[in-house]
């Protein structure tokens, strides 16, 4: 018995695969490109590990993906591989449609067939777990009800729909072939391994390098926020129980506004390493002009999961940002080797001479 995970040197799937392996002895084959945000780093206590396997390459190239599923035979596809960020979607969209789009197309294709001609009691068995997110739905109000599964798909920038298209592909490899699939859209994710062009880690770096902190706008996008952990858990669940052909939305019950969450970050940091002229980490907050088509509410109702197969997050915002917080300072050889080359010349782009 054996899963593929894709995109799983990324910071959800490595998570994902870590917490895979402590949980079980099922090996697990991890396929992922190694683009900018994929570190093999976040796999390093697995070297020399026979439960993990790695093998570089894209979800869109079909011989290699359908040699390597003739020769692993996976029970499962799980697949998280995906350009993830808005911002780099906004500058460049043809590298989303590319992997998000057209990858998933492949993906799908490739599994479809290697499914086909597994004999009946695995191809019973088999599942397709498809990893999105709820920016799919679009922007909600302060008053609107969170996300829920049956919402419509209205998304607002080129990674959000690039990640719809992807989700309605997988839905219709299920309805048109039979494909046993199963597809999973989460809120904000954060915790360890994050890659440090997201709010988060971008905090915290630039805070302990004495860096301005970047608040898009006025700072009040709120984003409901999921414990990268939690969220692993979540999949596991879905993989195990969950109905073929349904999806499951994972989300914290955490909402919280943008400028929260780096107000909040400060004071923790302030109490941890507190800055050497005794001011708060906050002082360095600036607000930087809004991206465009920014959606000012994300929220996820996660009743259907907790209702159907039992589960909820273990970790509050309040316990899961200290953890976080807490594994930046312990790992900074990781965060160190990470905030260099394209990332520094990413950062220097995206926000040089955006200050209000």
């Amino acid at each position: 018995m054996t899963i593929l995970v894709t995109g799983a040197a990324g910071f959800i799937g490595s998570n994902f695969v870590l917490d895979w392996l402590e949980q079980c002895n099922e090996p697990v084959v991890n396929l992922d490109l190694l683009t900018y945000a994929g570190n093999l780093e976040n796999l390093k206590e697995l070297e020399g590990d026979p439960r993990h396997q790695f093998v570089r390459g894209s979800i869109g190239d079909r011989n290699l993906v359908a040699n390597l599923l003739a020769d692993v035979k996976p029970r499962a596809v799980i697949n998280f591989a995906a350009e993830s960020h808005v911002d780099r979607s906004i500058h460049g969209p043809g590298e989303f449609i590319q992997t998000n789009i057209v990858g998933t197309f492949n993906l799908l294709e490739s599994v479809r067939g290697y499914w086909n001609d597994l004999p009946d009691a695995e191809k019973a068995a088999f599942r397709f777990l498809h990893v999105s997110t709820d920016e799919v739905y679009g922007s909600l109000s302060k008053e609107d009800p969170p996300f829920s599964e049956t919402n419509q798909y209205e998304p607002n920038s080129p990674y959000s729909a690039s990640k719809a298209a992807s989700d309605h592909l997988v839905r219709a490899w299920h309805h048109t072939y039979g494909l046993p699939v199963l597809t999973t859209n989460c809120s904000n994710n954060y915790g360890p391994y994050h890659f440090p062009e997201k709010l988060i880690p971008l905090c915290i770096l630039n805070a302990l390098n004495g860096k301005p902190l970047p608040i898009y706008g006025d700072g009040q996008q709120i984003r409901d926020w999921l414990y990268v952990k939690d969220h692993c858990s979540a999949i596991r669940r879905v993989l195990e129980a969950g109905k073929l052909g349904e999806t499951y939305n994972v989300g914290g019950w955490n909402e919280k506004a943008n400028l929260d969450v780096v107000n909040t970050l400060c004071a923790i940091l302030d109490e941890l390493k507190p800055r050497a002229d005794g001011q708060s980490y906050a002082t360095q907050i600036i607000f930087v002009q809004d991206r465009p088509g920014h959606d000012r509410r994300y929220a996820i109702d996660a009743r259907k999961l907790e209702k159907e197969l039992g589960w909820k997050p273990q970790e509050t915002f309040e316990t899961g940002i200290k953890k976080t917080v807490h594994w930046y300072l312990d790992n900074q050889d990781w965060v160190n080797h990470v905030a260099s080359g394209e990332y520094r010349n990413w950062v220097e782009k995206q926000y040089d001479g955006q200050q209000n």
